[in-house]
């Protein structure tokens, strides 16, 4: 049996297309495609098919789509099956399009560049158009679709990458131009581009690209080209003999002049929260080393010059503490998409804000919010910042619960901790002796066990009643508070018990939401969670 979904959803059963009716009926299958070999919840399944408008009839009406879809997969029925506290469905190995495109993205990492560049044609053969494409408008799908085809244009650019070593500029150059057209903010392929032109004897339009690029990314964002797209610029202006051909190298390398920088982005709503955001982006910097962006967003022009000196004092402030550093300060009238294009652009692992007054009245994210939260592809942390109390080593405290955003959670939580060079505490709740739940210390200990061998921090694990007031009363003792946002966050905001939390906790708290990028604990080369991730396949 085969399912794709990298284009529109489909599965084939011996070459023969299975009849999926409904579009619910497809949805579901999508979902639990997109959580293959893992337990969904029957209230995340509700959540995200039904939204805010539940069918009347509840867990009831789960069922039913659940019998009708073990219909449809006929002799593969007994695939989908009931586990606590949801539905699982199994797949083979190779029998997912996207398992046999990351395992071929995986091949292709390290491979001589004549193999990578085959591998990786075979893996974006692979796909018939967007992924999901007929799920386009569906909450549940565009989160992953988006992932998706940001791993898709990752691919694209390794396999130029590899066509450049092997001296095939001449024929990349239209394929560049198109997609430029398309993904105008994208400097890699702007630099890939160049090169293309330099080696094709065209120095003047490789200069050319490299003013074209930067009019895009100061007109529409702000800021200056990426230093390593300033160098490969320089370094074909003095027609520096390192960007001729050289003979195949066993490792495919990046073109010469090129380096995919990571960094964070912080952009503050209230500058008063500016200083908090860079006392928790400064030492996550630095472990392991990331450029920090600072981003001022203003509605009215005439706060832009303010704003303007703000963030350029604190980049010069910055650089004198030996970090790398880029700032932009320019009006928009949509904040939330253009930090949302930022992260997109600017290779960023982790987007910190501040938490805006309404989160912490109502728990429900403002449009600027909201919009950064549905769209960025990287992790978002949402700082409600308290007064510094005395510099002692309290550790990093972490409540899980198995949640996606849960995960993302405990990675940023290691990190900071890692960074700081404190211990980290992760809690979960007790059992319940008259309904026969356990309590959760297996799962944490399991979790502790990855984060010791990933990180070598001390990790320690607590169990807590349920609720908020267990969790503002162990945060006491922590120097932050690292919170997942609930997996129904766009229904519900924060919800009550992150909402006590947020305004009763006496520490710092970092609500955080998972993203499409890996996170700051990956391994230096990886380019999306689905190629790294803390959480077990």
């Amino acid at each position: 049996m085969q399912f794709r979904i990298l284009g529109p959803l489909e599965v084939t059963d011996a070459g023969q297309r299975l009849p999926l009716h409904g579009a619910s009926q497809r949805a579901l299958l999508a979902l639990l495609l997109l959580h293959a070999n893992r337990v969904v919840s029957s209230d995340r399944l509700l959540d995200e098919l039904w939204g805010d408008e539940p069918p009347g009839s509840g867990i009831r009406a789960l069922q039913v789509r659940v019998s009708q879809l073990r219909k449809a997969l006929g002799g593969a029925a007994e695939r989908l099956e009931t586990r606590p506290p949801g539905y699982l469905l199994r797949v083979g190995p190779g029998e997912l399009d996207l398992e046999r495109f990351t395992l071929l993205l995986e091949e292709a990492d390290g491979a001589e560049p004549a193999a990578a560049a085959e591998k990786l044609r075979e893996a974006l053969a692979l796909w018939r158009g967007p992924a999901l494409a007929d799920f386009a408008y569906e909450p549940f799908a565009q989160a992953a679709s988006g992932r998706m085809d940001e791993l898709r244009l990752a691919a694209l650019e390794q396999r130029v990458e590899a066509d450049l070593i092997l001296g095939r500029h001449g024929e990349l150059i239209g394929e560049l131009q198109t997609l430029i057209v398309k993904h105008p903010l994208r400097e890699r392929l702007r630099g890939q581009l160049m090169l293309a032109l330099y080696r094709s004897g065209r120095q003047a339009e490789a200069l050319a690209v490299y003013q074209e690029a930067r009019r895009s990314l100061v007109d529409e964002l702000g800021i200056e080209p990426n230093p390593a797209l300033h160098e490969l610029e320089k370094a074909i202006l003095r027609q520096d003999p390192v960007l001729g051909l050289t003979p195949p190298i066993r490792a495919m390398q990046p073109a010469p002049g090129w380096e995919l920088r990571r960094s964070l982005l912080v952009a503050p709503e209230s500058t008063d929260c500016l200083e908090a955001l860079l006392a928790l982006a400064e030492p996550l910097a630095r472990k392991p080393p990331r450029d920090v962006i600072l981003a001022q967003l203003v509605t009215d022009a005439d706060a832009l010059t303010t704003a303007t000196r703000l963030v350029s004092d604190w980049r010069a402030a910055l650089i004198r503490r030996g970090l790398a550093v880029r700032d932009a300060a320019f009006t928009s009238s949509d904040p939330g998409e253009d930090l949302v294009r930022l992260a997109a652009e600017q290779q960023v692992d982790l987007l910190l804000v501040d938490a805006p007054a309404e989160l912490l009245a109502e728990g429900v994210p403002d449009r600027r919010l909201g919009a950064v939260l549905t769209g960025a592809p990287c992790d978002v942390g949402i700082l409600v910042p308290r007064a510094a109390g005395p510099d002692v080593n309290r550790p990093v405290l972490v409540p899980f619960g198995g949640g996606d955003n849960d995960w993302a959670a405990v990675e940023l939580g290691a990190w900071i901790a890692s960074a700081l060079g404190r211990s980290l505490t992760l809690t979960g709740t007790v059992g319940e002796r008259d309904s026969g739940r356990r309590d959760a210390s297996r799962l944490v200990a399991s979790v502790s066990l990855m984060v010791q061998q990933l990180t070598g921090i001390t990790v320690k694990p607590m169990l807590v009643e349920p609720g908020a007031a267990a969790v503002i009363e162990a945060a006491g003792e922590a120097c932050l508070l690292v919170v997942g946002l609930s997996g129904a966050w766009r229904q519900q905001g924060l919800g009550p018990a992150r909402l006590a939390v947020a305004r009763d906790a006496r520490s710092p708290t970092l609500f955080v939401r998972g993203g499409l990028r890996p996170g700051g604990l990956a391994p230096k080369d990886t380019l999306t969670r689905f190629s790294w991730t803390l959480a077990p396949a």
